[in-house]
């Protein structure tokens, strides 16, 4: 049951612009859009400088962000934003209702030596311990919280939401594939590329959406990789997208592929399933329950063997396209969009769990 609702205005501090693209920014946006539908006042701030290894500028504008806040606001800190830098977040916990947002942990971000990830690990739990709250979007990066030492009674899931879409027809005489990610190596693009070379007797389309300015060395890397294996015609690098543009592709793709190594919950999955979409993604991080097993396949991370035998198996039969298999996914996919979740009750139960900490915090 829902609790009365006390709080009217909150503030959230996230890391750069509150625009990008990607899951959890988009997860921001939606959970502050639903907010402000019912009369929530939340003001959104940026933070300047460097993430997640905050250079002096970033310092400075969390802190110059906390300490215009007034005393006993809540303050709602993305993870990405603030984890690395918990003696800032001390200062302030005494006066404000700080409450942490955390997609996944920045110690399990790909590409990071072990050194590195001791230490984004070692200054997040430091971080948490500053909050009078923890909210995180998946079960998965719960049970990962408690992993590291972090008290279960603390963290709070809130998963996200799904806006309304049309279902996509999928009746292309050419399978299309769409992945949608950010251009870095956590997302595996490189892994779908090694896989779809050995499927160039097969007739099919690609199209890799996402931002290609994060990692330049990565983007790089997958241009090279389609000149390599002479996919030139075969994939299409979109770059990021705005909505319309990305929804028209929605509606011409018959599967969604995301080849992760890891993911805090993989919010890109669920937007497949709201479009009816049969998935292939792997079993990193949050992803082995993000996905139904009813509505697509999981293969393991970095393992392009397996990865393309699935592509193979719902996409290719003896007779065409599309396997019984994949057919079978499809009717999953469909039965899945009728239980996602919408944003305004995500929404609530955000606001339901600001208020509980907020008055916890007040007594």
């Amino acid at each position: 049951m829902s609790i009365e609702r006390c709080v009217r205005r909150l503030t959230l501090i996230v890391a750069g612009r509150p625009d990008q693209l990607t899951g959890g920014y988009i997860y921001d946006r939606r959970i502050v859009e639903a907010l402000r539908n019912i009369d929530i006042h939340v003001e959104v701030i940026g933070l300047d400088g460097r993430f997640p290894w905050p250079d002096d500028i970033a310092r400075e504008s969390l802190q110059r962000a906390l300490g215009g806040c007034t005393d006993r606001s809540l303050v709602v800190v993305d993870g990405l934003a603030a984890s690395a830098m918990p003696d800032v977040l001390a200062v302030h916990a005494h006066r404000l209702t700080l409450v942490a947002l955390i997609h996944h942990p920045l110690g399990d971000e790909t590409g990071l030596d072990d050194d590195q990830r001791r230490t984004l690990l070692e200054l997040e739990c430091q971080a948490l311990q500053s909050a009078a709250g923890i909210i995180v979007t998946s079960a998965f990066t719960r049970r990962r919280l408690i992993e590291l030492g972090v008290d279960d009674n603390r963290i709070s899931v809130i998963e996200p939401g799904i806006t309304p879409v049309p279902v996509a027809p999928v009746d292309n005489d050419v399978p299309r594939l769409l992945c949608i990610a950010t251009l870095i190596p956590r997302k595996g693009q490189h892994l779908l590329l090694e896989a779809l070379a050995d499927l160039k007797s097969h007739d099919w389309h690609c199209d890799l959406v996402g931002d290609d300015t994060r990692d330049e060395r990565y983007t790089e890397r997958l241009r090279d990789l389609i000149i390599e294996h002479q996919l030139e015609q075969r994939v299409t690098l979109h770059g990021a997208l705005p909505p319309e543009a990305l929804e028209a592709h929605w509606q011409q793709s018959d599967l969604f592929v995301l080849p992760s190594f890891y993911e805090g919950y993989g919010m890109v999955i669920t937007e497949a399933l709201a479009h009816g979409l049969p998935v292939v993604t792997t079993t990193g991080g949050a992803l082995a329950d993000t996905l139904p097993a009813s509505a697509g396949l999981h293969v393991p991370p970095d393992d392009v063997s397996a990865l393309r035998e699935a592509l193979r198996t719902l996409l290719f039969d003896d007779t065409g396209t599309h396997s019984a298999q994949y057919q079978t996914l499809r009717q999953g996919a469909l039965k899945a969009r009728e239980t996602l979740n919408d944003w305004p009750r995500a929404a609530g139960a955000f606001l339901d769990c600001l208020n509980r900490l907020h008055a916890s915090a007040a007594s």
